[in-house]
């Protein structure tokens, strides 16, 4: 594929900054357009950067000017005003769209796996993928009705080394290097897959310019799905804990207790999920996730224990984790 010229809104998070770097080593112009730089993921260089309040779509359009561009991703937009402001100004003015939805969108309970791109869409405990749908909805129509020309894309859980993906981040590492007890939501047992951004991102950038991913939706993830005990076990392990002290607390429970993490609990992670990547392996031929959560785990711990700045707890999450230990003792007794 010849290089595209390409617009990111975003471009510093998780699965953006790997996207950069995959776009970069692939040739492609890249321009980023975003509030400012980030220091923990720095832009590649060599990429343009416009500077713009990604939640005014006035502060975009000057950003961007008159400008045309083969691809467009917004990784920020999150409502359907935020992708109608994009249909309103990218219009004859990118060769395709891109958005970055959610599989977290995926009916919940999931009714069946594999999940597949045909599966259906419906979370109602979650507002954050109800407008996620909305958000599909509304690009679904805009291609339908006037050939706008929109990729959807569902990541599932994606994350690089700056992030720890279980409920209360670095605090449970810390719990769990001190010996104390850590609270896994539900019982250890659902499956639940992760993926490394940088899998994501060669998979992603492979779509981008392809005109056949133009009107159609795509979720990219790895094809290793794990029990959440063995989510955690890893986590210790990587940390040097042989033996965490798991308890399990049903994620129900958590969300009465700790409401801010309820809806991403009861709307996502408390449902097993698998993937059936053959979509984006049939449009991106040899790709694959290869990036174990083994070698995850240990990417992150090592970044983490690089500097004790980082190893910061969260007075909060601490709170709410005794607060769950002592309801579970109770109900024990």
């Amino acid at each position: 594929m010849s290089a595209l010229t390409v617009l990111f809104i975003g471009g510093t998070g998780i699965i953006s900054s790997a996207a950069a770097v995959r776009a970069v080593e692939l040739g492609h112009d890249l321009t980023v357009l975003n509030r400012g730089s980030s220091s923990t993921r720095p832009v590649p260089a060599g990429v343009e950067v416009l500077t713009g309040d990604v939640s005014d779509p006035a502060s975009i359009r000057r950003a961007v000017g008159d400008r045309h561009f083969d691809v467009v991703v917004d990784f920020v937009a999150f409502t359907p005003d935020q992708v109608q402001a994009d249909v309103d100004l990218f219009t004859g003015r990118c060769g395709q769209y891109v958005f970055i939805s959610s599989a977290s969108a995926y009916q919940k309970p999931v009714a069946a796996l594999p999940i597949r791109e045909s599966s259906p869409l419906r979370n109602p405990f979650w507002q954050y993928s109800r407008d996620k749908i909305a958000c599909e909805d509304l690009l679904v129509a805009a291609y339908r009705d006037r050939g706008f020309p929109a990729t959807i894309i569902r990541p599932s859980h994606t994350y690089d080394r700056t992030s720890i993906p279980v409920t209360g981040g670095w605090t449970v590492v810390d719990r769990m290097r001190r010996g104390l007890e850590v609270v896994v939501p539900g019982d250890g047992t659902s499956l639940w897959t992760l993926t490394h951004h940088a899998d994501f991102a060669r998979a992603f950038v492979g779509l981008l310019g392809l005109p056949a991913a133009v009107g159609d939706v795509f979720h990219i993830t790895s094809d290793e799905a794990l029990p959440w005990d063995q989510i955690y076990t890893t986590l210790a392990a990587a940390a040097g804990v042989d033996d965490p002290r798991l308890v399990h607390v049903a994620s129900e429970s958590v969300a009465v207790v700790e409401p801010e993490w309820g809806p991403g609990l009861l709307g996502d992670k408390a449902h097993s999920v698998v993937f059936d990547n053959a979509k984006a392996k049939a449009f991106v031929p040899g790709w694959r996730a290869t990036t174990s959560w083994a070698t995850g785990a240990r990417e992150i711990v090592e970044w983490f224990d690089a500097d004790p700045s980082r190893r910061e707890v969260d007075p909060a999450a601490e709170a709410a984790f005794d607060r769950l230990l002592a309801g579970a003792r109770a109900f024990g007794a």
